[in-house]
């Protein structure tokens, strides 16, 4: 009988880091990272724990869900029910939070290690990250997940929002930081890097050059003269 392992389900926010840092995709990490270099079995440990773990708040999350959806008589039972299960979803969220941070320290020495390949001199942005990174260097920045609905936020004081797509290249490259000694339901302040703010400063001296979309060349240049007759 195959003991072949199926692919992870619970996917965790710190997915796209871990392949930047390690060069391993999440599957191919969990099949055979452990016996590949030295190093990606504490990666794959802890990244293990940390998909248990987000199992665990989507499984409190979605019992949450189903108690407030009308299914059940309301009563004295059933906020009792409610009052318990939103406790074990933050006791569930406190542990996800906890496995995160030990992922992220099993993963400094593959960032130390690759940081001059995922941030050279001069390399240039997409337009969209240096949006963000503009967006994010006055004041900052707060990463929060909606426990009910699992989703990430990232938002400046000034009101602007960042794509979580966004945050995650910027964070796979070390030109920004978050605080995860906080819970990610209480917020994480995110602020830039000093490779972030070297980033931003050579960007702003050299503005990268944006691809455009060639356009068509004016008619008059296109047309032929007539001939005279």
């Amino acid at each position: 009988m195959s003991t072949a392992r199926t692919s992870p389900k619970a996917l965790t926010s710190l997915d796209a880091r871990v392949e930047s840092a390690t060069g391993w995709s999440i599957d191919a990490l969990w099949e055979t990272g452990v016996h590949a270099e030295e190093g990606l079995a504490d990666v794959v440990a802890a990244h293990r724990a940390l998909a248990d773990a987000e199992r665990g708040v989507t499984f409190y999350r979605t019992l949450l869900h189903r108690l407030s959806s009308g299914e059940f008589e309301v009563e004295d039972a059933l906020f009792q029910r409610i009052d318990r299960t939103v406790a074990q979803l933050q006791d569930a969220a406190a542990q996800r939070d906890e496995r995160a941070a030990e992922l992220l320290c099993t993963l400094e020495p593959f960032e130390e290690r690759n940081r001059p390949r995922l941030a050279p001199p001069g390399a240039d942005l997409l337009q969209a990250d240096y949006a963000a990174l503009v967006a994010i260097a006055p004041g900052g920045a707060v990463l929060r997940e909606h426990l009910l609905t699992h989703r990430m936020s990232v938002t400046t004081p000034a009101g602007s929002r960042v794509t979580w797509p966004a945050f995650q290249r910027l964070e796979a490259q070390g030109l920004v930081n978050r605080d995860i000694t906080r819970p990610l339901h209480a917020g994480q302040p995110i602020t830039l890097t000093d490779a972030g703010r070297a980033c931003l400063t050579r960007t702003r001296q050299s503005p990268p050059a944006v691809q455009t979309v060639p356009t068509a060349a004016p008619v008059a240049a296109r047309t032929a003269q007539p001939r005279r007759r």
